[in-house]
C-alpha cells in the first residue's frame, strides 16, 4: 500500500500526464507543467522520470510522434 507522500506524488504525476496529453500540440515547457502541479521544475522532472521511466520532454515527444503517425 502506498504511503501518503506516494499517494500525493502519484496524483501529481497522473495530473501532469493528463496536462501533457491535453496540451502536447503546444509543447508545454517543463516550467509550465511543473507550475500546474505546484512543484519546482527540477523536482517535477526528477519525480516524473522516477514514476514514468522517461523524462517529461521524452513523453511529450512520444505523444507528438504518435499523433503525427
Amino acid at each position: 500500500m502506498l504511503n501518503t507522500l506516494e499517494n500525493i506524488n502519484y496524483a501529481r504525476i497522473a495530473s501532469a500526464i493528463e496536462y501533457i496529453k491535453r496540451n502536447f500540440k503546444e509543447q508545454p515547457s517543463l516550467e509550465e507543467v511543473a507550475e500546474q502541479i505546484n512543484l519546482s521544475p527540477f523536482h517535477f522532472q526528477r519525480l516524473f522520470t522516477d514514476w514514468a521511466g522517461v523524462s517529461p520532454k521524452q513523453f511529450t515527444h512520444y505523444l507528438s510522434v504518435n499523433y503525427a503517425k
